[in-house]
Order: C-alpha cells, then sequence, then structure tokens
C-alpha cells in the first residue's frame, strides 16, 4: 500500500492502532445516492435550494425532490414534517444482490422503493439511531446542462487571448452530492458498523491532543471501489455530546462558480457560515451556508480523489488544522451559535452525555475544549 503521509505531521497508524477498514465486509458501496431531510415549509425550502443551485425533479405537498445536474439519483429528498430534521442517508449497492447479501446479514428485508424512485432498498438503522438505505436499480435521471468551469491563463499558459472573464453572479450549479458529516455519541461502534456492513475505508483519522492512545475521535470514510478513485470522504463522523447531522457537501465546477454563487447567495440575504478557504483532509476548496431552518450545507471543488491502495493517516484534531488557507474557523462552523436557545441545548446534550453511558465522557470533553483553543 501507498501513503499520503506527506500531509501530516503525525506517523501512520501505531501497533494496536484501528486498521481503518474491515477484514471482511458484508457488501461495499460505490457511492451516497441522496440524503432524505425533513423540512416544514417545503416552498420555502425549495426557494433556497434553488439559490444555492439544485434543480427541482418533482415537488408535492409532502415532499420535493432535488437534484445537481450530473445524472443519477436525486441528490436530497426533503419530506414534510414539523420541524427540520435530518432523516438519513441512502448509498448505493454495487449490484441488487448486495442488498440480499445485506439483508441475509442484519436480518432487514429488501423491499422496493416508491414508483418515483424506482428500484430496491434494504434499510437499516445505525448505532447512532441514523436511517441508512443502501438502494439498487433505481431511476436514472438524464443528465442537465453542466456549468462548464472557465478557461484560466495560468503563468505561460495563456489559451484565453482577447476575451474577459466576467462570470456571472449565479447560483453555483450543483453537480452532486459529495459527502455528510455526522456526529455520534458512539464513535467507534458506529464508525465499525459503517465498514463491517458497507465496506467502507477510512482515508484520515483525527485525535485529540494527548489523547491519541485513547484512539481516534473523527475519521473521513470513503467507498472501496477497488483500483477506481473515490471521493476522499463519502461520510465523515465525528465524536460528540449528541447524535446529529453536522453538514452535507455539493460539487460545483470550479472556485469562480463557488465564490460567484456564494455572492448570489448573500445578496439574498442568506447566512454564509465559513469560507472561502481549502481543507487539509480531503484538499476541497469549501464554502459553507446555513439554510433558512439552520442546516449546514457546502459548496465544494476540486477535492482529492483515493484508490483502496492508500493507507489510513493520522493527524491531531486542531481548529487551525481545518484548513491550508481561508478565513478562522467561525464559532458557527464549530458549532458554538451565538443564540441562546443553541447554546442551552449544547450544554444540556453535554450534561446527558456525560451522565450516559457512551463514549463521550470528560477526558473527550476537555479534548474537544481544546480543539478551539487551537
Amino acid at each position: 500500500m501507498t501513503t499520503h503521509q506527506d500531509l501530516h505531521a503525525d506517523p501512520g497508524r501505531l501497533a494496536g492502532e484501528h486498521p481503518g477498514r474491515a477484514r471482511s465486509p458484508v457488501i461495499k458501496v460505490t457511492d451516497l445516492a441522496w440524503l432524505e431531510l425533513a423540512k416544514p415549509d417545503l416552498r420555502r425550502a425549495q426557494v433556497f435550494a434553488h439559490a444555492f443551485g439544485f434543480s427541482t425533479v418533482s415537488r408535492t405537498e409532502t415532499e420535493l425532490v432535488l437534484r445537481g445536474a450530473d445524472p443519477g439519483t436525486p441528490a436530497v429528498i426533503v419530506r414534510k414534517g414539523p420541524r427540520s430534521k435530518y432523516l438519513g442517508a441512502a448509498f448505493k449497492a454495487a449490484d441488487a444482490t448486495d442488498l440480499v447479501r445485506l439483508a441475509d446479514a442484519t436480518g432487514a428485508a429488501v423491499r422496493p422503493l416508491p414508483a418515483h424512485l424506482g428500484g430496491m432498498t434494504t434499510d437499516l438503522v445505525d448505532p447512532s439511531g441514523a436511517q441508512v438505505r443502501v438502494v439498487s436499480g433505481t431511476h436514472e435521471l438524464p443528465a442537465l446542462a453542466p456549468q462548464a468551469p472557465l478557461t484560466m491563463n495560468t503563468g505561460a499558459a495563456t489559451p484565453r487571448t482577447n476575451v474577459a472573464q466576467r462570470p456571472p453572479r449565479e447560483p453555483a450549479r450543483v453537480q452532486r452530492l459529495g459527502h455528510v458529516v455526522l456526529q455520534t455519541t458512539r464513535y467507534l461502534e458506529t464508525l465499525d458498523w459503517y465498514l463491517e456492513h458497507l465496506g467502507m475505508i477510512v482515508s484520515d483519522f483525527k485525535f485529540y491532543a494527548g489523547q491519541r492512545e485513547r484512539g481516534p475521535v473523527m475519521s473521513f470514510i470513503r467507498c472501496d471501489r477497488g483500483a477506481v478513485p473515490a471521493d476522499h470522504h463519502t461520510l465523515a463522523m465525528t465524536l460528540g455530546p449528541r447524535n446529529r447531522y453536522v453538514h452535507s457537501a455539493y460539487q460545483v465546477s470550479d472556485l469562480d462558480a463557488l465564490a460567484a454563487g456564494g455572492a448570489y447567495l448573500l445578496d439574498r440575504g442568506y447566512d454564509r457560515s465559513w469560507g472561502i478557504g481549502r481543507h487539509v483532509e480531503g484538499s476541497q476548496i469549501f464554502d459553507y451556508w446555513r439554510d433558512p431552518d439552520g442546516l449546514l450545507v457546502e459548496h465544494f471543488t476540486d477535492g482529492d480523489l483515493f484508490d483502496d491502495t492508500l493507507e489510513t493517516g493520522w493527524s491531531e484534531m486542531t481548529a487551525s488544522g481545518l484548513a491550508q488557507w481561508g478565513p478562522p474557523a467561525s464559532l458557527d462552523f464549530m458549532g458554538v451559535s451565538p443564540r441562546r436557545l443553541d447554546s442551552f441545548r449544547e450544554l444540556t446534550s453535554i450534561g446527558i452525555a456525560l451522565g450516559s453511558r457512551n463514549e463521550f465522557d470528560l477526558h473527550r470533553l476537555r479534548g474537544l475544549l481544546a480543539v478551539a483553543r487551537t
């Protein structure tokens, strides 16, 4: 195997540490299919979605289906609900027989999806209580007109002559769903569940300063497609005081689309959470936004792709280490909301977690608080 330790000051896996992959997984999923959310106001959700760069597949009184420009499945399915909530994720199986194999291993059933989605699903629940669907045979949406990346003059390479560069201030057209990030109080148990059941691989582990011997507290996890490169992470998972959605990310064509799309969102009064910058793990250029219900979503471009030969990286978790360049991570992005209600909920969650049987204890709380000071 090859390594990517040039990205980290720390050595790779030490003896006895988590291997970052399962020896004999039940199946190996190939990608995320879509995310499922609940929202109280589908009209308002659609207005933001269009400003963010999605296109609508369908909308009824109870469901909004959104997509990117790439062919394939929808990117997000929003169901009518009393409050804004993450419901779960659907992953793509390599073929239909994987659904049967997964059902046999878990005692679940293989069921048909609704007619407008097509195909079949095996529905599971991970150890943190999140819905996980593994789907196959779904309807294929055709490609939409793409937002072409700009032709760039770079040093001596000057392909653009007698043409001015004028990217329009318009929505950054979403190409596809890239990844989802979740927080859990049962981090290692939940991580192992995804590796063992869905055959995913950890690209990078993060640990708290001075606590490496206690194990990792965050992982960036990719699909195992063998020699075919996959996104650095399709799923990321972090230890915290409550089980919750952190954010989801959607690819756009290039930096200008991302930046001009951000200007379009600002013009319409939407809230930037953090950006623009370039991450360390995954290398994506990023820009984070709050939707009208407070859920965090990300535009990204130029992310890393890894095949199955790359070993897992290990590094210390710090706030300053979240980006190679860009503004400092905002308090909003770090989950320290200035809104009193959110702050009260977080404090309440910490108290409940510390009084319960899970992986979030006083040592982990001290590590988490130290991250914010870095």
